[in-house]
């Protein structure tokens, strides 16, 4: 996203911010945000009886944080480890706290809290880290492997190439090599270009739905670049204060997401094409 969007999008959520009384829930834009979006909304109906404003499907990272920094959001899904090098600007922990998933997630609890009165609370139960994924007839099964192999066509969301924690650095730890410049694409656009092998290697999530269902393969970050990416729900210290029973009830759903749960929940919309909502609804059932 460029600055210009980046502005307009949040001068128009500042701007139907006002007086507002309802809870809001916002997500970022792909499909795992609105999913999580979609559950912790319906969490908080059905716990809290009260209304809650959803803004799912907002951006990158930084419109959903500057957007609850200032108010027009109250809580959202975010990653430890983007949290960590994106928000914080801290990718250079030391290499062994960058590869404890607690170490990662205790200091960005406790410089939002110093910083910015926002609270982690405990990690719904996923890792999300970066996956960079191959046809399964690609012949490699590591990044080292990939690295070694024939230079590669990339696809690759928008932000992969602005984030410390993205392809600059992996480029620079495996040595691997690029075919031209990598394509940029909406990340829902990734496993169609794969398959139509427009491009033969993508930057994914390790969540997506589709990794279980097409015929590709995640290929294993052997010299442990990306930094774990533990999912928790973030939310403004006043929203709780505002609404004591709110901490318990998005507590409720800590531990309760799984990665092969997450999985089956994104495969639920991206594969079977089923409503954020309903794969939502269906999921609390069970909690």
């Amino acid at each position: 996203m460029d600055r210009k969007t980046f502005i307009a999008g949040l001068s128009l959520m500042l701007a139907s911010c006002g007086s507002r009384k309802n809870l809001v829930v916002g997500s970022k834009n792909f499909t795992e945000q609105v999913l999580l979006g979609e559950i912790l909304a319906r969490q908080i109906e059905r716990r809290l009886g009260v209304s809650v404003d959803r803004k799912l499907n907002l951006g990158g990272t930084m419109l959903a944080h500057e957007a609850l920094l200032h108010g027009s959001l109250d809580l959202y899904p975010e990653y430890t480890g983007t949290a960590l090098a994106e928000v914080l600007k801290r990718p250079a922990l030391p290499d062994a706290k960058m590869r404890d998933a607690q170490a990662v997630f205790d200091t960005v609890r406790r410089e939002y809290r110093r910083r910015w009165q926002l609270e982690w609370l405990s990690p719904l139960g996923f890792n999300n880290t970066f996956a960079m994924v191959v046809r399964r007839d690609a012949g490699v099964a590591t990044l080292t492997a990939a690295a070694k192999a024939h230079p590669w066509r990339l696809g690759m969301g928008y932000e992969f190439a602005q984030r410390p924690d993205g392809l600059d650095g992996l480029l620079k730890t495996y040595g691997l090599r690029l075919a031209g410049q990598p394509a940029t694409m909406d990340l829902g656009l990734l496993y169609s270009a794969l398959e139509n092998r427009q491009v033969d290697l993508i930057a994914a999530n390790s969540t997506d739905g589709l990794i279980s269902a097409l015929p590709v393969l995640a290929l294993e970050d052997d010299r442990h670049y990306f930094p774990p990416y533990q999912c928790a729900v973030v939310v403004r210290q006043s929203a709780l204060a505002r609404y004591p029973p709110l901490r318990a009830a998005l507590e409720q759903l800590s531990g309760k997401l799984p990665d092969e749960a997450m999985r089956r929940l994104n495969f639920e919309v991206d594969g079977k094409h089923r409503p954020a909502g309903q794969a939502a609804e269906e999921f609390l059932r069970g909690v």
